[in-house]
């Protein structure tokens, strides 16, 4: 199975030089716990909840995007191949992963994407072994 299927396209971004209040209501607004950071379509870094409770905790709040983003920015393409990209989010000890097609972002897959595909695998192999297991 390939990302193109799990990935959810709904990315919410802001651009690198947004504020922290921005980036903040962002998050807020769209009930998620990280952005992806775009300088135009691409996709640059990424900040989560967690960047944004460190930084504020130095009390900078006239901080941007750009200061406080994971630049290391790990992301996969469409194509790629789930277990492959679960092998490397460990590796690398990342939750989120931004998808991209040629090149450009198309969406994301997280740690708790891949939770609910295993959960939903797990409960067909349950019910093939309750269909198969003899009855008493």
């Amino acid at each position: 199975m390939t990302l193109e299927r799990l990935a959810r396209t709904d990315v919410v971004t802001v651009g690198v030089d947004a504020p922290i209040d921005e980036i903040v209501e962002t998050m807020r607004t769209h009930n998620v716990g990280s952005v992806v950071v775009v300088d135009g379509e691409s996709p640059r870094g990424i900040v989560t909840d967690r960047d944004l409770v460190l930084y504020a905790m130095d009390g900078e709040a006239s901080l941007t995007a750009r200061n406080v983003m994971a630049e290391d920015l790990f992301t996969v393409d469409v194509d790629s191949d789930v277990f492959t990209v679960i092998s490397e989010m460990d590796e690398r000890k990342v939750r989120r992963v931004p998808v991209l097609e040629n090149g450009r972002l198309v969406g994301i897959v997280t740690l708790d994407d891949f939770v609910g595909l295993l959960a939903a695998e797990l409960e067909k192999l349950a019910a093939i072994i309750e269909a198969e297991s003899p009855r008493q």
